[in-house]
């Protein structure tokens, strides 16, 4: 296992393990379909036990790691975000969109696109509430959460990034944050394009496919210029720090608490 700027909503980066999707239990997702582009694309929607029409709902974008990606709209369903909600979502308060990137691309462009459509989607048809949409990811899927809340600043009112990094692995040209300015810091360039939105960060000290040393360093400059971040790091542990990061009891409440606030 391996694991700039465009407007919003348009037209209309991630690794995790490889997964068989005949093994993948599809039972509490919806499918649904976006078009983006002149190209169809499915994904799924989480949604609560206790959903109704009545009352607008905090939506939550997850985005998958590159074991993940295809075109089957069942192997986004079997790391992460989607296996705690299938265990323990019974009482979520929020609706969740799934998107799938197709294979061999990353959160960038056309799957990137793909993604705020599927948002969009579903904020229509199950009464999201756009001051509170959540961003969070693996892997790839971490990096994708920095690309698109640089690219969207604003959009968001928290988010929570899970192994993911700014800066690629020699050996990995999936994993790769487009856009920063050549010639800057690339962690205090994307700290500032992302501010005020409150983060907070999860990785393995022992990640041994995307090293911890770029959360750190995330980290770092968000707490720099005073922004809302936290860190985790949990000691030995290898690339798989989602199992860990999701099942923290304080994550979600913490994501919660925060409405969107208008970019600085």
């Amino acid at each position: 296992m391996k694991r700039l700027l465009m407007p919003l909503f348009v037209g209309l980066m991630v690794v995790g393990f490889s997964c068989h999707a005949a093994d993948v239990d599809t039972s509490h997702f919806a499918e649904r379909q976006v078009r983006v582009d002149g190209h169809s694309y499915a994904y799924r929607v989480f949604l609560p036990a206790g959903w109704d029409s009545k009352r607008n709902w905090p939506v939550v974008l997850f985005l998958h790691g590159s074991g993940e990606r295809g075109s089957d709209n069942r192997a986004q369903l079997s790391q992460g975000l989607p296996p705690w909600l299938k265990e323990h979502g019974a009482d979520f308060p929020a609706v969740v969109v799934i998107p799938q990137a197709p294979q061999d691309t990353y959160w960038y462009g056309d799957p990137e696109r793909m993604s705020l459509a599927a948002l969009q989607d579903s904020i229509e048809a199950f009464h999201g509430d756009r001051d509170r949409l959540y961003l969070t990811g693996l892997s790839m899927g971490g990096y994708g959460v920095w690309q698109i809340a640089a690219d969207h600043p604003g959009m968001f009112a928290a988010a929570a990034v899970v192994c993911g990094g700014l800066l690629p692995p020699s050996d990995s040209p999936e994993l790769h944050f487009q856009g920063a300015p050549t010639g800057k810091n690339p962690y205090t360039w994307v700290a500032h394009r992302v501010a005020p939105l409150p983060v907070w960060i999860f990785h393995g000290a022992a990640d041994d496919i995307v090293p911890p040393q770029g959360s750190r360093d995330m980290y770092a400059a968000l707490k720099a210029q005073g922004d809302d971040v936290r860190y985790t790091e949990f000691p030995g542990v290898n690339h798989g720090s989602w199992v860990p990061a999701y099942a923290m009891p304080e994550l979600w409440p913490w994501m919660f608490s925060h409405r969107r606030n208008p970019p600085r």
